[in-house]
């Protein structure tokens, strides 16, 4: 597996995985794929990967498996300001292609978060993940992820939860 850091090349890319992930996790959630993937939230994708890949404090990977983008990871300062940026990173999102599920792409891409952590020094590392995505929610808890009791709404009302990695 090559990991690499993504460019704007990889932007059709990175968008086309995501959407593939959406639509497994939130219809493995119960939302109609209607629901999911709408021209509106496909131009958000877009807009929001381009910013991601271009910003000087957020860092976005790729994960190449057999020559193809099998995953990718974001992260960076959090986004709530009321934590601090020197003691805390925030893992905005890892995403693997449905096809790729079970080859370690997602814990290769999760060991990058926590080496962002050891390199930039922050011992506290969050994320959001929502509640009825019980396989990234099982994931994150293997890693040593635990539930730090913030909640935020979601689709289907169905809310994205709060979780805190601390690292030694």
């Amino acid at each position: 597996m090559e990991i690499r850091e993504a460019g704007l090349g990889d932007l059709s890319g990175i968008v086309g995985l995501h959407s593939r992930a959406r639509v497994a996790y939130y219809g493995a959630g119960g939302l109609p794929v209607g629901e999911i993937l709408t021209p509106e939230l496909a131009r958000e994708q877009r807009e929001g990967w381009a910013a991601a890949i271009t910003s000087a404090h957020k860092r976005v990977q790729c994960a190449i498996l057999d020559g193809v983008l099998a995953g990718v990871v974001a992260m960076g300062p959090p986004h709530s300001s009321d934590l601090d940026p020197r003691t805390t990173a925030q893992l905005y999102q890892i995403h693997v292609d449905p096809e790729m599920w079970g080859r370690g792409v997602g814990s290769a891409l999760h060991a990058l978060f926590v080496r962002h952590l050891e390199d930039e020094g922050p011992a506290l590392g969050v994320l959001e993940v929502w509640e009825r995505n019980t396989r990234a929610r099982a994931f994150y808890t293997r890693h040593g992820w635990r539930p730090d009791g913030t909640s935020r709404p979601g689709p289907a009302r169905t809310p994205y939860l709060g979780m805190r990695l601390t690292h030694p």
